[in-house]
């Protein structure tokens, strides 16, 4: 028989728990879980908008050919323009030639698995409250009618260093806080290339974008584990979104990360040592709109669980951020305001299932 209405246990209930014990506990996803059609129709209409064109396929981008002086002229020009039609048509990229060995990668993720693979009672020490957002747990309380994501995770301030709250910093497996600290370092390095190159694709100053973000910018890691799904047809391990920073860069194990591109999702594949860079909010204000924030979300799947580690770059906080006045033109008109704490607003319309990009319009 259907449970009544009001004997469901509300978002904050659930909550309290976490996906992996659900999973656990061999438990079918509460219905605050439930945000897709079950049945053939909804099959049907959700492979028609999944893309399965081979060659439309999210663009790589060699980091190496942008920062070596070396660089031919016409390789280095090349790479350039290749760079800002990713930026201005899929909002995103998948970066290679960044320095950062996949060895070193494999360990960030050995690392998260085996955090996230301990019993509950050790990730329970770093466990935040509902309504709070650092430390480990789910996502605070979404507004009313909102889906819960099927996912379990660990949020942390990782720059500037005087913004660490370490009781969050797990101390198991031991050497996840040096672990994180080297991935923050070179997260600082890659930022600096990245917001260079992009202003350089846009014919514009190689700092504008770096004395925007400013020069305390934090960096926020988000790890991610989502746990194998018993129906994969209703629930999502992430819901549609974009995200509120100025971007961000992720790391995945397997796939399940979509990006939307027109009316259709595409799959971010894996493809070994490459990092998405994917733009968000505030980087499509300081570029007018030309580079676009675009929607994601993630699958959850039955089959195999999925780590990823998400970390978002955004501006100071309290200083104002807008169209770079380069990219204001007669043929492109100024389409955003300057804004200040544009991710506080970000994050309001996201927990109530919408976008927020159109409070910064003109």
């Amino acid at each position: 028989m259907a449970e009544a209405a009001d004997s469901l246990p509300p978002a904050e209930v659930l909550l309290s728990k976490r996906v992996q014990e659900l999973v656990i506990n061999q438990e079918e996803p509460p219905h605050l879980y439930i945000c897709r059609k079950s049945g053939e129709a909804a099959d049907e209409e959700q492979e028609e908008n999944v893309s399965s064109d081979p060659l439309s396929q999210i663009p790589v981008i060699d980091l190496s050919i942008l920062s070596a002086s070396s660089s031919p002229s016409s390789e280095h020009d090349g790479e350039l323009q290749k760079l800002r039609l990713a930026l201005s048509s899929w909002g995103c990229f998948l970066a290679t030639g960044h320095g950062i060995p996949s060895s070193f990668l494999d360990e960030i993720v050995r690392v998260a698995r085996e955090f996230f693979e301990q019993p509950m009672e050790e990730k329970r020490k770093l466990e935040k409250g509902v309504e709070e957002f650092e430390g480990y747990g789910g996502d605070p309380v979404p507004a009313k009618g909102q889906p819960l994501d099927w996912s379990d995770r660990l949020f942390l301030d990782v720059y500037p260093e005087d913004r660490r709250k370490l009781k969050f910093w797990p101390e198991n497996p031991p050497s996840f806080r040096d672990v994180l600290q080297e991935y923050t370092v070179k997260m600082r390095m890659m930022t600096e290339a990245i917001s260079k190159a992009m202003a350089k694709s846009l014919d514009l100053q190689e700092d504008c974008f770096l004395i925007q973000f400013g020069e305390k910018a934090p960096l926020q890691a988000r790890f991610n584990y989502y746990s194998k799904c018993p129906r994969p047809d209703l629930v999502l391990g992430l819901k549609p979104h974009a995200d509120g920073s100025g971007y961000t860069i992720i790391l995945q194990d397997v796939e399940g990360l979509q990006v939307l591109k027109g009316d259709k999702w595409f799959t971010v594949p894996t493809i070994s040592g490459a990092l998405l860079v994917l733009m968000a909010d505030q980087m499509e204000i300081m570029t007018n709109g030309v580079f676009k924030s675009p929607v994601h979300r993630v699958l959850s799947s039955s089959e195999r669980d999925r780590i990823s580690l998400a970390v978002f770059y955004t501006p100071e906080p309290n200083k104002e951020i807008g169209p770079e006045e380069a990219l204001i033109t007669e043929e492109r008109p100024k389409a955003y305001k300057t804004v200040k704490d544009y991710a506080d607003v970000h994050w309001d319309y996201y927990q109530q299932g919408s976008r927020a990009i159109h409070v910064a319009k003109v």
